[in-house]
């Protein structure tokens, strides 16, 4: 686990309307970079951009050599495709009028290996004839979507439906977001379970004849378990890991994830205390519609000061309860805070203040947040 007392990102912020959103640029190539060696290649990394949501920072990523992606939303899938992303896997499923958006979106881009996420042959009818590429989701236990892996028999004839709708099946999405609730001395022993049921189906799948190019496994939470994972090397099939948060971090991120992997927090949101409500207590200006309350109190955690409390938000509040004795900040202080999830707190923000060396260089705007409305563009 990473320490909470890190360094401020920014020097100097008095001239930043508060709450704002701050991404380091130099720490999120460092990140970036000790992703791609742990992975020991770009090529076996697939990240996730619901975090990075920003075209700035999904660009860092083919900087450093990342060409595969995956997304969740249309939002995400154009910012991609605008960048020339080589390949993206839109990583939901995509169905009515989201399926037709995704469609022309993919097809205006045809330079780009553009796959879609299915569990059913439902999933496939908006895509009929398109020739995208598919990726089968299977649920490894998360019970949150994918089909049944112990079901060959429905998983091959869902592969032959891939191919009858004139699209192209590209291998298997196993998201084991599960494995974060398993205690830490257990997380190998079910990830490796997981992992062996995979490779079960796998091989029965290429003893039929079935061409899997790809199998990507492990989000954040997962990814040191399938980074561990010795039977890989049985398989001549692709195996890409997908973590997305680790492009920025959070405080629950750097508690999962080694300290020796070097990853930093890249993304703080800057905010002033406003309010000295009653002693031992102080308020801040970044309630929930700022720093996502979706993990649970505490939201956060104050950079450079891990003994102090955040309590529960409100929406544009958040008390934070100090220690017995501690110094208690001026109104008007400036600090930052290290949300518990960075993901949607990202998507709280229209534009983000880019920092380099402790200064600021620029704004840049959150390019995918939000979803697409009813008239797209």
């Amino acid at each position: 686990m990473t320490s909470l007392a890190v360094q401020p990102l920014l020097h100097e912020a008095s001239a930043i309307p508060t709450p704002a959103l701050l991404i380091d640029l130099d720490r999120v190539d460092t990140n970036i970079a000790a992703m791609i060696a742990q992975c020991g290649s770009a090529d076996r990394w697939r990240p996730h951009v619901k975090t990075a949501k920003a075209a700035v920072v999904m660009q860092r990523y083919l900087a450093h050599g990342v060409t595969h992606f995956k997304c969740a939303t249309t939002k995400e899938l154009a910012v991609l495709l605008r960048l020339g992303a080589p390949d993206v896997l839109l990583a939901f499923p995509a169905l009515g009028a989201t399926a037709v958006r995704a469609r022309a979106l993919l097809a205006a881009a045809p330079s780009t290996r553009g796959s879609i996420l299915v569990e059913s042959a439902a999933h496939l009818a908006a895509w009929q004839g398109s020739g995208v590429g598919v990726f089968l989701d299977l649920n490894p236990g998360m019970d949150r979507t994918g089909g049944d892996p112990s079901a060959v028999a429905s998983i091959q004839a869902l592969i032959d439906a891939v191919a009858a709708a004139g699209c192209t099946f590209r291998g298997i999405h196993w998201y084991d977001g599960h494995l974060a609730g398993a205690a830490e001395s257990e997380r190998d022993a079910v990830g490796f379970a997981g992992y062996d049921r995979l490779l079960a189906l796998v091989a029965a799948l290429q003893a039929d004849g079935v061409n899997i190019g790809e199998i990507i496994v492990a989000g954040t939470p997962a990814t040191p378990v399938a980074l561990r994972y010795t039977r890989w090397a049985e398989t001549t099939t692709t195996v890409r890991v997908s973590p997305g948060t680790v492009v920025f971090n959070d405080r629950t991120s750097l508690a999962q994830l080694p300290a020796s992997w070097g990853l930093t927090p890249a993304a703080v949101v800057l905010t002033t205390v406003v309010s000295h409500p009653r002693a031992g207590r102080v308020t801040t200006d970044a309630g929930h519609k700022s720093v996502s309350a979706d993990a649970g109190v505490p939201t956060c955690a104050v950079i450079g000061h891990p003994e102090w409390a955040p309590a529960k938000p409100s929406e544009e509040h958040l008390p934070i309860d100090l220690p017995a004795g501690a110094a208690v900040p001026p109104i008007g202080t400036l600090l930052e805070l290290l949300p518990a999830h960075i993901c949607p707190t990202v998507n709280n923000f229209d534009e983000a203040v880019l920092v380099q060396g402790g200064r600021v260089v620029g704004t840049t705007p959150i390019d995918a947040r939000g979803h697409d409305g009813v008239s797209p563009g």
